[in-house]
């Protein structure tokens, strides 16, 4: 089969096409035929040697965890799967789901149906974004109906399934992001809609229930913990919780909680759901072929795009 590999980390370059073996399902296990992949941040930051890199190891390796595909095989005691059926997911998080080839295998329990009023292309943007925004919202923070809550970075990848998930679960949503892009949040159901470029976020909102940090900088975390009433939570997604935003945080009256997605195939079957509704939208900005994977790490790591990325294989 074909896939994307690195030998080496470093930049966009060091992505090279590459031929291996087709993996085997063991018990358990699905053979996915790939026929998207999803592009995340962490891909990018894995392959300069961050991100995943220390659960990954030294390369070589194949990036992605996002993918969208057919089943072609099934290994022993698989029930929820059968051959052909169409299936998304993000096997494996953090250990290594290489979706950048044209097959993978992993647990059937982590796949779900695929959104039926979605292509392949639009399914593999859904589960790493999907999971981390949907898994933060319910698990991490128990958001509530009628609580008001902040995203920062909201036109991402993230962030606009994040506003999409937060108002139906009954929240009042703002949002930082461009000027450009205000229009397209709104419509997707923000409230309001902050731009960070000519304004400071905690002079436009406060009295939050939850901030959703997804830049992770200095600026960004300090403006959370100012907009955050007295026992809100912050959930810090890039940055994790230093000792010092621990006691900035407690100084505050506020909590703050570090986050890591995990795969979850059930969690995917009921975004499938609000998908099949209509009641959430995904965007992808643009779709790459396979060979072009380094193209596709250049744009997304220059931090202007406007919902996700993907490989169609």
């Amino acid at each position: 089969m074909k896939a994307i590999s690195q030998h080496e980390f470093g930049g966009p370059e060091v992505l090279k096409v590459v031929e291996l073996e087709r993996p085997q399902p063991l018990p358990t296990e699905v053979l996915v035929r790939v026929h998207a992949a999803g592009v995340n941040p962490v891909d990018y930051k894995t392959r300069e040697g961050h991100g995943m890199a220390g659960v990954l190891g030294e390369p070589p390796f194949v990036l992605g965890w996002d993918v969208s595909g057919v089943v072609e095989e099934i290994g022993f005691g698989v029930h929820t799967l059968a051959v052909g059926d169409e299936v998304y997911g993000m096997p494996w998080f953090p250990r290594a789901a290489s979706a950048y080839a044209e097959y993978v295998t992993a647990p059937a329990r982590q796949f779900a149906k695929k959104p039926a009023n979605l292509s392949h292309v639009e399914a593999a943007a859904i589960p790493l974004a999907g999971l981390t925004a949907w898994e933060i919202l319910t698990a991490a923070a128990g958001l509530q109906d009628g609580q008001r809550v902040l995203i920062h970075a909201a036109a991402g990848g993230v962030g606009h399934l994040a506003v999409q998930f937060a108002k139906h679960l009954g929240a009042h949503v703002v949002g930082t992001a461009s000027k450009a892009k205000h229009d397209w949040l709104l419509d997707l159901g923000a409230d309001e809609v902050i731009d960070y470029h000519s304004t400071a976020v905690e002079d436009a909102t406060g009295d939050l229930d939850l901030v959703v940090d997804l830049i992770g900088s200095e600026t960004t975390l300090a403006q959370s913990l100012k907009v955050l009433k007295p026992g809100g939570l912050l959930v810090a997604v890039p940055s994790g919780t230093s000792p010092e935003l621990l006691t900035q945080a407690e100084a505050a009256g506020v909590r703050v909680k570090p986050f890591l997605v995990e795969p979850d195939g059930h969690a995917l079957g009921e975004i499938a759901a609000l998908v099949e509704a209509g009641q959430v939208r995904i965007e992808v900005e643009q779709v790459f072929g396979l060979a072009d994977a380094a193209e596709a790490h250049r744009k997304l790591a220059d931090g202007r795009t406007q919902g996700k990325l993907v490989l169609e294989i």
